[in-house]
């Protein structure tokens, strides 16, 4: 085996000028220039090496074959003829038989050599022998090859992986903010997710939260414009104007919901909304405290006539507002939240958005919010069929069921999504939830106070009292 390689070796030292070809157990080796194998085990792959000079000029080569040729035609013709003379060891008759093998031989060869010419010729210059094809970029060798131990398989790397250069041993693995392109030979940036301002869905909020605020600024002057009516006077003013300011600001702190979010914006998100709601919910269950002590108070001799008036209804208010803030407080001291990327959830993208630092803080402040509208609910529940002037109780109960309904249905949604669409529920949640207080609250004293003026005056007010008296 040795004495093999060496004549081996011997037969590549000769030939480093040539072109050549090599076929090892039928199967086609690419040869690159190198005056001697690569390895031992390089050689240990080759059963058997043909080395096929290159003609160089055409001519020449096919007049050599034509003049042998030619030689051969009179040597065969001559040959034919004298093959029957008398002589004693007449050896005419094997020259002809052997012209005639040599040119049927040389006659066959002619047309094979030609039809592989070109197709097992590589250059000797360089001789590194392989039995796999080259591995591109975007994949990667190997081992252990179906056709000899030496050899190798390409396999493409794995998702979030590439190779940039051929016959890559291995797969180098992306950055968490990178993904492989299509051909895997490149990291390239991800997508970066968020609810910015130009979605089509963001362009949807944005354009309910300006109409929204352009509606509670129309009712604001209305109320301004109508201040002294009895309407207006007998659903408590002030509580009325602090619960329209409430709604109006909850339309607008959407706006920090959209966009890249920052740590100031994530910190402003929940605890503006909360306690915006909170004051929005508190006025309302002033309102309806204030509906019960009116009733009660009518009767002659009640000690509840010392609660009626604006002190009160402000101290309800600063109470539970206080309360809400306090909370939002701990949990910003504690945990607060915070930007993130969230690089994990998705292959192709990196979702940035707000982490909630405390999950026990984000939901303690939606639970008293969820507290205060139920409270509120029920006790509006309760007076609703007082026979009060005016009496709102009614559509407190309707509207403290619209805000209760959608909060309700949107905490399932909220932990079911993730990314902008996360967001984009919770957006949907303030929208909805503020436009149910506006509507329900505010529209039908609009109504009266617009189109049926002749129930917002004093004597219609004695008139129901008289009735109820």
């Amino acid at each position: 085996m040795e004495e093999d390689e060496a004549s081996i070796q011997e037969i590549f030292c000769s030939v480093q000028n040539l072109d050549a070809v090599m076929i090892v157990s039928g199967t086609m080796f690419q040869e690159r220039r190198s005056s001697r194998p690569s390895s031992k085990e390089d050689m240990k792959c080759m059963d058997k090496i043909v080395i096929q000079c290159n003609e160089g000029s055409v001519i020449g080569f096919y007049s050599v074959l034509g003049y042998m040729g030619f030689l051969a035609n009179v040597s065969f013709v001559l040959a034919f003829m004298v093959r029957t003379l008398p002589d004693s060891f007449n050896e005419a008759k094997y020259i002809t038989f052997s012209i005639l093998v040599f040119f049927s031989v040389w006659i066959a060869m002619i047309p094979a050599y030609q039809s592989t010419k070109g197709k097992f010729m590589v250059a000797v210059e360089q001789l590194e022998s392989r039995c796999s094809e080259v591995c591109l970029p975007g994949s990667r060798k190997k081992p252990g090859s179906s056709i000899h131990s030496c050899c190798y398989d390409c396999v493409p790397c794995s998702e979030g992986e590439i190779s940039n250069q051929t016959d890559s041993e291995s797969c180098m693995k992306c950055r968490d903010d990178e993904w492989s392109n299509e051909k895997k030979d490149q990291c390239v940036p991800k997508v970066l997710e968020f609810l910015s301002y130009t979605d089509v869905i963001s362009k949807v909020f944005i354009t309910a939260s300006a109409l929204l605020c352009i509606v509670t600024v129309l009712v604001m002057g209305i109320f301004f414009s109508y201040l002294n009516t009895p309407i207006v006077k007998a659903n408590n003013r002030n509580l009325s104007f602090v619960l329209l300011v409430s709604i109006l600001l909850s339309f607008l702190c959407v706006f920090l919901f959209l966009g890249q979010p920052l740590d100031i914006t994530c910190i402003l998100r929940v605890t503006t909304f909360g306690v915006i709601f909170s004051i929005a919910v508190s006025s309302l269950l002033a309102k309806t405290i204030m509906v019960y002590i009116a009733f009660k108070a009518t009767k002659p001799g009640s000690h509840w006539r010392k609660w009626i008036g604006s002190k009160l209804s402000n101290a309800i208010v600063s109470l539970c507002s206080s309360v809400q803030v306090i909370i939002c407080l701990i949990w910003l001291f504690s945990s607060r939240p915070f930007k993130e990327m969230d690089t994990q959830s998705y292959q192709d993208k990196v979702i940035i958005q707000c982490n909630e630092g405390s999950v026990i803080g984000f939901y303690s402040v939606l639970g008293y919010m969820g507290f205060l509208a139920a409270v509120s609910f029920v006790l509006a529940f309760m007076v609703r069929t007082l026979p009060d002037s005016f009496n709102e109780a009614t559509y407190i109960t309707f509207s403290m069921l619209v805000f209760c309904s959608v909060w309700i249905a949107m905490i399932p949604a909220y932990l079911s999504t993730k990314g902008k669409y996360m967001v984009a529920v919770e957006v949907f949640a303030i929208l909805v939830s503020s436009a149910g207080l506006l509507s329900c609250i505010f529209f039908p004293k609009c109504f009266i106070i617009l189109f049926k003026s002749t129930i917002n005056t004093q004597s219609y007010l004695l008139d129901r009292k008289k009735i109820y008296e």
